[in-house]
C-alpha cells in the first residue's frame, strides 16, 4: 500500500471510531485502533517496497523509484525489505548511470541478510561489475571469491567468469 492510499484508510478508520465510541461498540473499538495500529506500523516497517519490486519486476523503473522516494527513513525499514529497498536503488542508479551512487546501494545491500544465495549474488556480482567499470581491479577478486562461496545459477556463474576474463584482460 502506498502512503497516500494508507492515509485515507486511516481517516475512514478514526471515522468509523469515532462511530464506535459514540455508539458505545468498545469491542470494536479495540478492532479498529489495532487497524490503525497496524498500518502505522506497516507505513514505517514494510513501507512501498511490495510494490515498489513488483513495478521493478515489471521493469517500470521509474514508478519503482517514485515508490521508493517515499519511503522517508529507510533505517526504520525491517531487515527483509532493507534489502530489496537498497537493491532496487542500486539497480536505478545503474540504469541512470549513476555508478557510486549504484556502489553505495549495492554495499548498503551486501551487508544486509538475504533469503537465498542468488540474490546476494547479484549483489555481489553487480558490485564486481560496478569496481571493474571504475578501474578498481583490486576489489573485484574478493566480490568474486565471496561470490563464488554462495550458491549460484548457470547464468551466475557464466557472468562470474566473464567477468574473472575481463579482469585477467586489465591485468
Amino acid at each position: 500500500m502506498n502512503t497516500k492510499s494508507r492515509m485515507i484508510i486511516i481517516a475512514i478508520a478514526v471515522a468509523f471510531l469515532l462511530y464506535a465510541i459514540y455508539a458505545g461498540h468498545y469491542n470494536f473499538v479495540v478492532y479498529i485502533l489495532g487497524g490503525i495500529g497496524y498500518l502505522v506500523w506497516s507505513h514505517f516497517r514494510e513501507g512501498t517496497v511490495f510494490l515498489a519490486t513488483q513495478a521493478f519486476h515489471k521493469q517500470d523503473y521509474a514508478k519503482a523509484k517514485s515508490l521508493l522516494d517515499e519511503i522517508k527513513d529507510p533505517n526504520k525499514l525491517r531487515k527483509g525489505r532493507r534489502n530489496y529497498y537498497e537493491f532496487m536503488l542500486g539497480n536505478i542508479a545503474l540504469k541512470e548511470d549513476k555508478i557510486d551512487e549504484a556502489e553505495f546501494h549495492f554495499q548498503l545491500a551486501s551487508r544486509l541478510p538475504w533469503k537465498r544465495d542468488t540474490e546476494k549474488g547479484f549483489v555481489l556480482i553487480n558490485l564486481a561489475n560496478i569496481n571493474l567499470r571504475k578501474r578498481n581491479f583490486d576489489r573485484v577478486p574478493a566480490y568474486l571469491e565471496l561470490a563464488r562461496k554462495l550458491k549460484l545459477t548457470e547464468r551466475q556463474r557464466g557472468i562470474v567468469e566473464k567477468i574473472e576474463i575481463e579482469l585477467n584482460k586489465q591485468s
